[in-house]
């Protein structure tokens, strides 16, 4: 039997090779090790309003990402594409006319399709909810957004799709059956349909909220967002492990991704180089340590890091990721 230590080069190896695009840096890249938190795209794609829930396309140059009302509310999915070195205006994505509650964008790996929740209303269904929505990539174009068929919405809610490289679909839901308000589920593709979800089980979902899974490159590592777990109040990321075909007890994720805001929106880039996040992390006190004059109060309070929520990046490495499973186990 081989070893399940599954080392963060592992993971970073294998998206690499999935994303076909390891040799040219993706415009997210920096120079150097990124070894803290950092504010993405500060002032064009994280900004002063409350941005969140960032998807790439597999060669970077392309982020799906979430303005929120600064209550969290209500959402919506913007655009921003890399030109001549930077990331453009932002603009609403062509499938989100604002109309709706659209969020979690996620594109696939071979770039063809995007998955999204949405409340606009279902043909047949009586009231709105949260279901899963995709849509398909044609050219430069994405097609009209269509529900998701099959056993995967429900009468409840369903909160951010993502999609495994064996076309496995995970998600969190608030249907009947779990182990909480909300659970992580997952549903099979088998013969190009999805099969009735499974949950993940006590060593993922709790009596608490577990709500926003992503499932890394190598298919054995689960980062996902949950409430009020352990005590912690506000919402975190945790991670959790495949060994044995069972998932490892959940741990909070280390590395500085926690806060006391909230962390949700967890994700890996196609490069597999960073790890992706949102926060409602506040930088004001950092900064208090000087006077500030007027214009450069308003312009922090105005500002990425004020608190309202951003979208956070860090090398993957810096998060020194090991696998639970022991040195003996099978994965």
């Amino acid at each position: 039997m081989r070893s399940a230590h599954i080392p963060v080069a592992a993971i970073l190896l294998i998206a690499a090779l999935a994303s076909g695009h390891a040799a040219m840096p993706a415009p997210y890249a920096v120079a150097g090790p990124l070894r803290e938190p950092t504010i993405f795209g500060a002032g064009v794609i994280s900004t002063g309003d409350h941005e969140s829930h960032a998807a790439f396309t597999p060669d970077g140059k392309e982020v799906y990402f979430l303005k929120n009302a600064p209550g969290f509310d209500y959402w919506t999915i913007f655009v921003s594409s890399w030109r001549d070195g930077h990331w453009s205006e932002p603009t609403l994505a062509p499938f989100a006319s604002g109309r709706y509650k659209d969020a979690d964008p996620f594109v696939t790996a071979d770039g063809k399709h995007l998955f999204f929740i949405s409340d606009r209303p279902v043909p047949g269904k009586a009231h709105r909810d949260l279901d899963i929505w995709t849509t398909d990539r044609v050219g430069d174009h994405w097609t009209e957004p269509r529900h998701l068929d099959g056993p995967v919405n429900s009468e409840g809610q369903e909160w951010y799709p993502t999609v495994a490289a064996d076309g496995t679909l995970y998600f969190g839901s608030d249907r009947p059956g779990g182990k909480g308000k909300t659970d992580i589920w997952r549903a099979r593709l088998v013969d190009g349909k999805y099969a009735e979800p499974e949950n993940l089980g006590d060593a993922v979902n709790t009596a608490g909220d577990e709500y926003e899974p992503f499932l890394a490159p190598d298919g054995r590592t689960l980062f996902f967002m949950a409430d009020n777990r352990e005590g912690r109040g506000d919402s975190d990321i945790f991670v959790s492990f495949l060994c044995d075909g069972a998932w490892t007890k959940a741990e909070p994720l280390a590395g500085g991704v926690n806060s006391p805001g909230n962390e949700y929106a967890p994700k890996i880039s196609p490069d597999g180089r960073y790890f992706f996040w949102s926060s409602t992390r506040s930088v004001m006190r950092k900064l208090a340590d000087k006077p500030f004059d007027t214009q450069a109060y308003l312009a922090a309070i105005r500002g990425p890091g004020n608190g309202l929520g951003d979208i956070y990046q860090i090398d993957l490495a810096a998060l020194n990721l090991q696998s639970k499973c022991g040195k003996t186990g099978k994965n």
